[in-house]
């Protein structure tokens, strides 16, 4: 599936500007997604502990013993978000970044969710963005993170097509 269909019906002109405004929409959001994993990863660094802390009552309410996986969790998540940034700031490996962001996305509104309807979760401040910005574990969470895939799907969608090597003329 291509997020531009044919549009050869449209003059020469028109279609430049809209493979332009196409790939001015997928630039900013690439970069809006490495700058929002960064973003939340730096967040994560400035209250480590605090964070620590809320993946340890999470992994706990999850039936895992939090003491020992309480730590490695926490350093995961931080470097999956680095990781991901990385790769979407690459232009090589700009797909696989945006593989990596929705799988992030994906995962953690999954877990909000099951978080507040399976494990009858209290509520719990989730630390996504540290202390900048207050936002509890459950379905705000899930929908805000379900929205921020959908630049992640227009990037993996222009940024996989094949660009023609001679401008198309009418």
């Amino acid at each position: 599936m291509r997020l531009h269909r044919d549009v050869g019906f449209l003059p020469a002109s028109v279609r430049m500007d809209y493979r332009k405004t196409i790939q001015v929409v997928a630039m900013v959001s690439r970069f809006g997604l490495a700058a929002l994993f960064l973003f939340t990863a730096g967040a994560k660094l400035a209250i480590i502990k605090s964070f620590a802390g809320n993946v340890g009552e999470l992994l706990s309410a999850s039936g895992f013993n939090y003491a020992r996986w309480m730590w490695p969790v926490t350093v995961a998540v931080i470097l999956l978000e680095i990781i991901t940034a990385t790769l979407l700031l690459i232009p090589r490996t700009v797909r696989l970044g945006t593989l990596c962001s929705a799988g992030l996305l994906i995962g953690f509104s999954g877990y909000a969710l099951y978080y507040v309807y399976v494990l009858h979760g209290e509520p719990l401040e989730c630390g996504c963005f540290g202390n900048i910005i207050g936002s509890q574990l459950g379905v705000k969470t899930a929908l805000r993170n379900l929205g921020l895939l959908v630049p992640a799907i227009i990037v993996f969608f222009v940024y996989g097509r094949r660009r023609p090597q001679t401008p198309v003329e009418n």
